[in-house]
Formats: C-alpha cells, structure tokens, sequence
C-alpha cells in the first residue's frame, strides 16, 4: 500500500558519492523507499544488505538493489554515475566520458514513466545537469544540479576557521561553474547580519586573506583526490541537503546547479547560484546582487560552461 507519506529515491551510480549518498540518506531516515541501480549489480546488492543494518538504529526504510524500471513512482532520481575525476583532471576533461554514459542513463529513466524530479551529481555537473535536462525532455524546474553545493559548503568551513565562527551561520556563496571558473560572492556576503568584508577586517584579515580562502576553496577537490582518490563526504550530504529540501517540499535556499532565465543576465544555461528547492523542484533562482568585479566572473564562468556544453553535446550527436 502506497500513503501519501511514502516516498521513493533511486539512486544511478554506486561509487564512493553513491554509497555515501545512500548511507546520509539512511542516517538522516529520509524517504521509506530506497533503491540502488549500478552496472556492477553485485555491489548494489551488498549495499542494499549493509544499509538496511541502519534503519534498525535510525528509521525504517526499505532498501534494495533495482533496476531503471524502479524509476517509474520514483520522486526523485539521483545521478552519480560517471568516470570519477582523476589527480591532475579537470572536471571538465571528464565531460566526454560522462556525457555517454549519461545518455545511456536518462533514456531509461524516462522511458520507465519517472514523472519526478532529476538531481545530477556527476561530473561536471553544470554540463550533465543541462545534457539531463536536453535528453529528458523535462521541465526546467525537474532537473536540477549539485551546483555548487560542496564548494559553497567549503567555503563556508574556510571563512568560518578563520573568522572563528560557527559555518552554518555564514551567509556566503560560491557561485558559477562548479570548477576552476568558480568564484565567491563575497560582496554580498554576510554572518549575522554583518558583511563578511567588514568581519574579516575587525579580525585583522584583508581582501587578499578573503582571495585566498576562495583559492583554496577552489582548489581542495584536488588536494583532497591527491590525498585518498577521490572526494565523497562532502558531496554525498549536500546532494542528501537537497534531496531533503525536495521530499519536506522546504523552500529552503540552497547553491544548486540551476537553469536561468535572463538572472545575471544569462539565458539556456545551468550554473551554480542560490535557489528556492521544494516539493515542485526548482521553485525560483535567488538573484544575488553582485558587484562589477563579480558579474564579470560569472559572465566568464557561464562563457566556459557553454562552450564546453556546445562542444560535448555536438560530440554526442
């Protein structure tokens, strides 16, 4: 018997993100259905056993290894297949790759009758959450992407270190490609209410200090996947962040890879940007008000995304 309150997550992809994924949904008892689908059935299956050993601790759920026709009165669809990224790779070396396996994906899904949302975590995921949205045929506010999720969460531990602050109570965003065109909005960052730029000069930091931390926001995927392969954690609970924000239909604001139109002034695209997520999807784009400095790099990071999009999609044909 189906209720109203039952709802139902698959899951594409059973790497490192997948299975952490899986496991944050497990831990935070979200959704009372939960479904594995993997070229490689037998890890699916082993998942599926070593996660129901969860919900004795935290809450039922019922969690098995599927296939693509388990899509069909699925809520959401979570995407993390896809060749992960390699020390010394760009994401955006990986889109050619990705972007086959992620048509072999998509079809499927919507051929099952899924009429729920999409949620794209693979790399790079600007680009995969557009190509998603091209090949589903889907409504705009169906498909969304991680975005920049992670590096927004990065850099709020980042600022919260050396502000001395509690990261959950700052209000900053790293918006654009989620990539090396990523940038922070600091103009327009706050912590209780209070610019991030004037806490940070009360605390003896400068705008270069401020530079620097976007730096290494930006570039601790690569320190993280020289150290151990690959980055899991942070992404896994951010994509659970959003999935929840979609099954308690929340209108949380979250940094999200999402579709615009005409907000900064750009158009056919999906880059990372603050956005109203609730039961319907993506409900509506928080336009964060950017200095001139800032509108510049989004307009370059939105440049990058579109040609690689352009080239990757025509390769596809």
């Amino acid at each position: 018997m189906n209720t109203n309150n039952h709802q139902k997550v698959v899951l594409v992809g059973d790497g490192a993100v997948g299975s952490s994924y899986a496991f944050a949904m497990a831990q935070q008892g979200i959704a009372e259905e939960f479904v594995i689908v993997d070229v490689v059935k037998e890890r699916t299956q082993g998942d599926a056993l070593d996660l129901e050993d969860v919900t004795a601790v935290t809450a039922p759920k019922n969690i098995y290894s599927g296939e693509y026709s388990d899509c069909a009165d699925a809520d959401l669809v979570v995407i993390t297949a896809g060749a992960p990224q390699k020390p010394g790779e760009s994401r955006l070396d990986l889109v050619n790759k990705n972007l086959k396996i992620l048509s072999s994906i998509v079809k499927p899904v919507v051929d099952s009758g899924f009429n729920g949302i999409f949620v794209v975590a693979a790399n790079p995921v600007d680009v995969l959450t557009y190509a998603t949205w091209k090949l589903s045929g889907f409504p705009k506010n169906k498909v969304i992407g991680s975005g920049t999720s992670l590096d927004t969460a990065r850099l709020r531990v980042g600022l919260a270190k050396k502000l001395q602050l509690d990261p959950r109570d700052i209000n900053a965003y790293i918006m654009g490609e989620h990539g090396d065109s990523e940038f922070a909005a600091f103009s327009a960052a706050t912590a209780g209410g209070k610019p991030v730029v004037e806490l940070a000069k009360e605390a003896g930091l400068s705008f270069d200090d401020l530079l620097k931390v976007e730096d290494e926001t930006r570039n601790k995927a690569y320190d993280i996947i020289n150290l151990k392969g690959a980055t899991f954690y942070g992404v896994a609970t951010t994509l659970m962040r959003i999935s929840k924000a979609i099954l308690r239909d929340e209108n949380a604001i979250l940094p999200v890879g999402a579709s615009l139109e005409g907000e900064y002034g750009l158009k056919d695209i999906f880059i990372g940007t603050p956005a109203v997520i609730n039961g319907q999807g993506l409900a509506k784009v928080i336009e964060v008000p950017l200095d001139d400095r800032e509108k510049d790099l989004m307009a370059k990071s939105a440049e990058t995304l579109r040609q690689v999009t352009t080239d990757g999609l025509n390769a596809l044909k």
